[in-house]
């Protein structure tokens, strides 16, 4: 009864726990649900501290669920190819435990171990020594894998070899015009679009990312914003980050990139509209936004 009662209590957090290691909330429920199903199989000498031994085996199922994923090469799909009912329990849990929509994508890019490190530790203040254990490794590794997580979330493109970063400037001015051009497509409002639109805007899109019947380019300004509105969906699941050093909007239903919008500035409007697939090998950081 005690070890219920300790589930219990803790069941909420392991899942938002697990759910920030595997980015889906069905994987986090899972993850918890077998963690339970083991200490009802442990002895119980085995669990001294149920709390600790509950976090262990949950981040444990976790890490071997990321590994296993990256072991099948999973690979992003476009928002009609995700099921509505999965994507929906994401959303959902996103709003409910206030998780950014950002930190999401931006954990995704990282490996299992850095993953797993960042999160026990940095967001859940779990103990390095835990945190090693779960990862069968030293403390001073785990600290090593903790920091690397850091240093791929935060650091600036600059600190990139081979990359130049763009001025405070140009940066601020880039994504001060793409999140106006989100917020007044969230909003449908079109005044407010055309105003931010070059009069000859063009917007390009990969075909695996538009619905049927949509053409892979469409010119002038009022076309291509009457054309958000068909688009709210994907709108309202992006977030804005520097990928490759520059602003742009990664469309991530449920937390999961699937797409990039990019957007080419001359003259403080927005002259060109890209829609592609996210590149697997792009840089991604936090946005320093206005």
């Amino acid at each position: 009864m005690a070890l219920l009662d300790a589930y219990s209590a803790e069941r909420p957090r392991l899942l938002s726990l697990a759910h920030r290691i595997l980015g889906s909330t069905h994987d986090a429920e899972d993850a918890v649900q077998q963690a339970w199903l083991r200490a009802q199989a442990a002895r119980p000498d085995e669990i001294r501290d149920p709390a600790a031994w509950l976090t262990t085996v949950t981040a444990r199922l976790c890490l071997d669920q990321l590994r296993a994923r990256r072991r099948r090469e999973e690979s992003s799909l476009p928002p009609e190819h995700l099921l509505p009912a999965q994507v929906a329990a994401d959303e959902e849990m996103m709003r409910r435990e206030d998780v950014s929509r950002a930190l999401l994508v931006l954990l995704s890019r990282l490996s299992a171990a850095q993953r797993v490190a960042f999160v026990l530790h940095d967001l859940f203040g779990v103990p390095f020594v835990e945190v090693a254990a779960v990862l069968g490794t030293s403390v001073a590794s785990a600290k090593k894998q903790a920091s690397r997580a850091r240093l791929r979330l935060h650091a600036s493109p600059a600190d990139a070899a081979g990359s130049r970063e763009p001025s405070p400037a140009v940066l601020e001015e880039h994504a001060r015009v793409l999140e106006a051009f989100l917020a007044a497509a969230r909003e449908g409002r079109m005044e407010e679009l055309l105003a931010l639109l070059a009069p000859d805007a063009v917007r390009t899109a990969h075909p695996s990312l538009l619905r049927d019947g949509a053409p892979p380019e469409v010119t002038g300004a009022r076309a291509v914003a009457e054309e958000t509105r068909g688009f709210l969906d994907r709108i309202r699941a992006s977030t804005i980050l520097l990928v490759d050093g520059e602003p742009a909007a990664v469309i991530a239903p449920g937390g999961r990139p699937v797409a990039l919008v990019r957007i080419g500035v001359a003259g403080g409007r927005i002259a060109r509209v890209d829609i592609g697939p996210l590149p697997a090998r792009s840089r991604l950081r936090a946005a320093p936004l206005p």
